[in-house]
């Protein structure tokens, strides 16, 4: 018989927790998540977990204390005897250093999937991480969650017609040629350059864009910089109407201004992070992945498989 599973969530997204408890047909657990005087974090688990099948929701988008949190909570949780610990990352931070890709410069996604799994997780379970080799930084199992799970069968709703499916970069073409072939749609690829962090040049858009709907799809948006500026340069390629599906809304800076003041008439991101009040406008449309991660929870409590849920080609 299985153990009994308990749903506990940190303070970065407690309403995407909440959710997903209520797809499960259980209560949130009971945590305490205080702060002594000084800053530093105190967790209390104020039930019973011994035992317990115990997953632990929480993104480790900035600050870093939400990291911290994540970390603590699992240490708690394996101290109080969790018979098996999975770490819910609706998404997962510092993700973009994943690689060695110049001289004295950290790989901060391995190191924090050490850190992960030194605490004490049994399991990670995340969403459209940034690049999916960071599932071979853990030697433990991690379940790997698509939004092109949601977001195909909200598009393939909305019945655009002449679609096109844009990918912002080489990397992406895998994810954007998954939704084309859901979708029906062509693909385009954005040729684009970085002088620096966080800002891009766009050089050319490969494919005809011309008369048509384009559909951007990303796993994460953060400055809009890249995104504003290739739906002005679709835009000018002769595209009609341009959507936006993005897994995880960063919009940091500008990025709400740049996105309102572009060509997009529809932004689509999913509640894997929380968006403050400052950060939602007219464009935006959020959708909830608690049904996503509510089945791959009952899957793994259960000891079923997930793979329909994470096979990007079948989705």
């Amino acid at each position: 018989m299985n153990s009994q599973l308990k749903i506990f969530s940190g303070s970065s997204n407690q309403q995407l927790a909440a959710d997903i408890a209520r797809e499960l047909g259980v209560d949130l657990g009971l945590v305490s998540l205080e702060r002594f005087r000084d800053g530093e974090i105190s967790v209390k688990y104020n039930e019973n977990i011994r035992g317990a099948d115990v997953f632990i929701v929480q993104p480790t988008n900035s600050p870093g204390e939400n990291i911290l949190e994540l970390l603590i909570m699992i240490d708690a949780a394996r101290r109080a005897s969790a018979r098996r610990i999975t770490a819910v990352i609706p998404y997962y931070g510092y993700g973009r250093q994943d690689r060695k890709d110049q001289p004295r410069v950290p790989i901060s996604a391995k190191l924090f999937a050490n850190l992960y799994v030194g605490a004490g997780a049994n399991r990670i379970l995340g969403m459209d991480l940034h690049v999916s080799q960071i599932q071979g930084f853990f030697d433990i199992p991690f379940d790997h969650l698509y939004g092109s799970y949601v977001f195909s069968e909200y598009f393939i709703n909305k019945e655009i017609s002449n679609l096109v499916v844009a990918a912002p970069d080489i990397g992406s073409v895998r994810m954007a040629r998954a939704y084309a072939k859901r979708l029906h749609a062509g693909l385009v690829l954005v040729d684009k350059r970085r002088p620096g962090p966080n800002e891009v040049e766009v050089l050319h858009i490969i494919g005809d864009v011309k008369n048509k709907n384009v559909l951007f799809v990303d796993d994460m948006v953060d400055t809009a910089g890249t995104l504003a500026t290739a739906a002005h340069a679709m835009k000018k390629g002769g595209a009609v109407e341009i959507y936006v599906a993005c897994s995880h809304a960063l919009l940091s800076d500008d990025a709400v201004t740049r996105i309102i003041n572009s060509p997009i008439k529809e932004f689509a991101v999913t509640d894997s992070l929380y968006l403050s009040p400052e950060k939602r406008f007219d464009k935006l449309k959020i959708l909830s992945v608690a049904s996503l991660f509510g089945q791959a929870i009952d899957r793994i409590h259960n000891e079923k498989s997930i793979s329909i849920l994470f096979d990007i080609e079948k989705v």
